[in-house]
């Protein structure tokens, strides 16, 4: 894998459809459904960013989402209901480490749809992409300390706990434990 390849696949990112998903490139359409868990300080509790404080800046960080989209160096999925459209995540590579094949990935979803194993679906879509497409040897994720729902996602996608980072992540004005799970290609074509 190379940053060129990614560059190439992320300008205009392929739609990724599971049972009950599709993953598709983030509109500026999609402020309202967007808007509708950002600005819940419950799903960014864990997170390394605050809620949004009105739609206005959701568009705005939508418009900007475009621009990285176009120079290929943003790497998330809407995350959408096959059936309804609505966009009710994301899920995508947070960062690559070119020289050793490895991908991060990160997601967020909107609580009225926590606990039904979307999460972990749309994660395994992405990892999937990751392994076959851009031919990584290994995906981790991360998650901080106490957000124990992202680490059941993280291994019910079929990764495995590899320990924790200690105070690794300062994050709104303290440091963190920082939790990290990953997979390797060979796990994932044995499962």
């Amino acid at each position: 894998m190379n940053k060129d390849t990614v560059i190439r696949y992320f300008r205009d990112p392929p739609e990724i459809v599971t049972d009950r998903l599709i993953l598709r490139r983030m509109k500026k359409t999609d402020y309202r459904d967007m808007y509708e868990y950002a600005c819940n300080p419950e799903v960014t509790r864990y997170l390394t960013w605050e809620p949004h404080p009105n739609p206005t800046y959701t568009i705005r960080y939508l418009a900007y989402v475009a621009t990285r989209y176009r120079a290929g160096e943003f790497f998330d999925w809407a995350v959408t209901l096959k059936d309804s459209g609505k966009m009710i995540g994301t899920c995508g590579f947070t960062s690559f480490s070119y020289p050793h094949n490895v991908g991060e990935i990160g997601y967020v979803l909107n609580p009225d749809y926590w606990g039904r194993g979307i999460a972990a679906e749309a994660v395994r879509a992405v990892m999937r992409f990751g392994f076959f497409t851009l031919n990584l040897h290994r995906i981790e994720a991360k998650y901080m300390v106490g957000n124990d729902r992202s680490r059941r996602v993280m291994e019910k996608a079929g990764m495995v706990f590899e320990g924790i980072q200690r105070e690794s992540m300062y994050i709104r004005d303290s440091y963190r434990d920082i939790g990290i799970c990953a997979i390797l290609f060979s796990d994932f074509i044995d499962k």
